[in-house]
């Protein structure tokens, strides 16, 4: 494959990758030298500790910076009551441009909404009354939920097993890593990637 191939089926692999996703989910450059999809599950606290400790220095170092594109996936686990109607409302946020808001409301509030089931509720308390009518709305829609549903068949086509996991992408090598990541690890990684 000639060097121009590769970056034309990156490019159509990232641009479609980004085009199937809320507004939101993806941040950064498509054709950043490294791309990771992490899959995540609001109710899950490992993924709201990598969401807190390990993604946001991440997006401050690297994905604002144009060296990583980052993709959030929705993996709602089964075993969490509530973690589908959570992936749906940050879902649905994206669609009136208010998904990161959302989803680190979600991830900061995940031990009163986890017990309760008042993810509306959570939501609702951060959204202008006009945006919250409509997240609520939009979140019960075939389209949303179908969304999410992507997001899961392509974690379960991927044979992930956990939550958090994250798939990196550098130079058509994938490096599939589970569990919870700290900052200084992902970054140590990620540095060596980028001078290969």
């Amino acid at each position: 494959m000639t060097r121009r191939s590769a970056i034309l089926l990156l490019t159509a692999t990232a641009t479609g990758a980004a085009q199937s996703l809320s507004p939101g989910k993806a941040r950064g450059i498509p054709m950043a030298s490294v791309a990771i999809e992490v899959y995540s599950d609001f109710q899950c606290p490992a993924c709201k500790a990598l969401h807190e400790e390990t993604l946001r220095p991440l997006v401050a170092d690297y994905v604002d910076k144009g060296k990583v594109y980052l993709i959030h996936r929705d993996f709602p686990l089964p075993v969490h009551a509530y973690a589908r109607e959570a992936a749906c409302l940050a879902c649905a946020a994206g669609r009136v441009g208010k998904y990161e808001l959302v989803a680190d409301t979600l991830f900061a509030h995940q031990a009163s909404w986890s017990k309760d089931g008042k993810v509306e509720d959570v939501v609702s308390r951060v959204l202008p009354a006009a945006d919250a009518k409509k997240v609520l709305a939009l979140a019960k829609t075939p389209e949303i939920l179908a969304e999410v549903e992507r997001d899961a068949q392509k974690a379960r086509d991927a044979k992930l097993q956990q939550t958090p996991t994250m798939i990196l992408t550098h130079k058509s090598k994938t490096y599939p890593v589970s569990g919870v990541v700290t900052y200084p690890i992902l970054r140590r990684f990620i540095d060596q990637l980028l001078t290969q």
